[in-house]
């Protein structure tokens, strides 16, 4: 075999050879060359050897840069392989051998490692005894092909980029790690977002309570007050206002506010207040728009184009002394005048009952419209009258009253019209008075039993409250239902066309009680026993006790 590379480098003949060579350097530090080391059996003599030595090293033999030739006694290549020049290459890592490897080779290669000075790649394993078995003397025992660049990192046996690269499989790294618990994960994560959602709605909760507890305080602080007026350029519409005699800033700024020109009901007072100002407001009737800023109903009221001249306002629910005054106010006719002219109904085509004027009651009670009114420069006492009649026969005509029930029709409408506030109410209101009425009723027996009548009959229907006094309750008047069965003896007010209209078509109901829980909404609740009506009777209470001055 030659004594040298095909590079011309000078080999040792055999790993035995150069393990003696390197047991040499290990105890003298000589640095062996590679005549010295080469054994004394002759070589072949080769054509293209070179004749200078090669210098043999450690690191040499560590990288495998200088190769160790067979043995002396090695089997000689098979048919198939080519032929090497009779050396082979001792790469520091090689891939796993294709065949077993014999149990004493190990003791062979330890001294690759044991110079070193570090022990073989640690195989990647789940346990211990796995790593522990990994021999060692599989690194090492196939030499690299030639065409792979001695420069590539030597990969460890049984590592995961042995896995990677094929050369070893997962039943020789270990067993695959056990699969996550995902039931567990899953309760974890809904605990977490339990404790989250309890956090969320507890600062929720307290949020909550603190905003409906301090509201008025927050907004203040915060700058976030509900305007109390409307913003300018809201303005639309047309509504008459009236200014009574001697009227001034708080009850114009009440009027304006249920007339729908002002936002809250005190945000005209509190204008004046803020600027200082204190007009002297003239009594009529005047046109403006809802909507309207504080400052611009001011101007509104205090522009004479504004006042309608000879006109009248009539509320719906008055009497015919609270109507007169409006029209001796709207009109600037005397207030005797129209008192006198009112005096005989015959004039305006109505028959006087009998049992009113017996009672001292006014004949024309019921008879004068509620409306807006606008009357020419030369009206008088009797003329503008006569327009509040035709105007209530306008009115009956239309709900198809017959003329013979035109009182009855009149007075039945009065007091639902002073009994409720809304239309769906004052239907409502109409059966209740039916089914009371009905000869069957085993409640009240014929009895009525409304407040307004028993406050008309006996003077204090005008007093600001809605109960009645006891001695209103107890009067004998002919109007007092609670004494008298069957309708009183004449209407109690001036109704409109909803309350003429509910008086000829009342709900469908069993209702023979009802009471308004809420004086400020005007909320009423209907009940067919005294039992339940009593129920709502202390809802009633309870909140007269919380709104002392509302008028209960």
């Amino acid at each position: 075999m030659p004594d040298s590379s095909p590079h011309g480098e000078a080999v040792p003949q055999s790993r035995r050879a150069a393990r003696e060579a390197a047991a040499r350097l290990a105890a003298t530090g000589e640095t062996p060359t590679a005549r010295e080391s080469a054994p004394t059996t002759p070589q072949r003599p080769q054509a293209d050897q070179p004749t200078a030595d090669a210098t043999l090293t450690w690191e040499s033999l560590i990288t495998g840069s200088t190769p160790v030739v067979n043995d002396a006694g090695a089997s000689p290549a098979t048919a198939d392989e080519q032929p090497r020049n009779g050396f082979q290459p001792v790469p520091l890592r090689s891939p796993r051998p294709a065949q077993p490897v014999e149990a004493d080779s190990s003791d062979d290669d330890a001294w690759i490692f044991a110079a070193a000075g570090a022990g073989p790649a640690i195989p990647y394993s789940r346990s211990a005894a796995t790593s522990a078995a990994a021999p060692a003397s599989a690194i090492g025992r196939t030499a690299a092909p030639p065409h792979e660049p001695t420069d590539v990192p030597p990969l460890s046996a049984g590592t995961l980029e042995d896995l990677f690269r094929g050369s070893s499989s997962t039943e020789d790294i270990g067993h695959v790690p056990p699969p996550t618990n995902k039931k567990r994960r899953r309760i974890g994560g809904w605990i977490a977002l339990g404790v989250v959602l309890v956090i969320l709605g507890g600062l929720a909760a307290g949020g909550l309570w603190v905003w409906t507890t301090y509201e008025e305080q927050i907004r203040e602080v915060m700058g976030w007050q509900e305007p109390k007026d409307f913003a300018a350029g809201l303005a639309t519409g047309e509504v008459f206002v009236t200014v009574a005699q001697g009227d001034t800033g708080s009850p114009i700024s009440q009027s304006l506010y249920d007339a729908g020109v002002t936002k809250t009901a005190d945000a005209f007072y509190d204008y004046l207040i803020k600027t200082g100002q204190n007009p002297n407001f003239q009594p009529g009737v005047f046109k403006l728009q809802k909507k309207m800023t504080s400052e611009a109903a001011l101007a509104a009221l205090l522009n004479p184009a504004n006042k309608q001249e000879f006109t009248a306002q009539i509320p719906e629910g008055f009497t015919v002394d609270g109507t007169l005054e409006r029209l001796s106010e709207g009109t600037g006719i005397p207030l005797d005048q129209l008192t006198a002219a009112a005096a005989d109904p015959s004039v305006y085509g109505v028959t006087p009952d009998p049992a009113v004027v017996a009672a001292g009651g006014q004949p024309l009670e019921g008879w004068l419209f509620p409306a807006t009114y606008t009357f020419d420069p030369n009206v008088t006492a009797q003329s503008a009258i006569k327009t509040l009649v035709d105007r209530t026969k306008e009115s009956l005509d239309a709900a198809g009253v017959p003329e013979d029930k035109r009182q009855e029709i009149l007075t039945l409408a009065s007091i639902i019209q002073r009994e409720a506030r809304y239309e769906a109410d004052m239907q409502k209101v109409s059966r209740v008075i039916q089914n009371r009425l009905d000869p069957g009723n085993q409640e009240t027996f014929g009895k009525l039993q409304m407040d307004s009548t028993a406050q008309y009959g006996y003077g204090e229907m005008h007093d600001g409250t809605v109960s009645s006094s006891e001695e209103a309750l107890n009067d004998p008047n002919p109007w007092n239902t609670y004494v008298h069965t069957g309708l009183p003896v004449g209407p109690i007010s001036n109704p409109g066309d909803v309350a003429i209209d509910a008086a000829m078509h009342p709900a469908d109901g069993p209702w023979l009680y009802f009471v308004t829980v809420d004086l400020n909404t005007g909320e009423t609740i209907f009940s067919s026993t005294y039992a339940e009506h009593l129920k709502y009777v202390d809802q009633w209470q309870r909140w007269c006790r919380d709104n002392p001055d509302s008028g209960c």
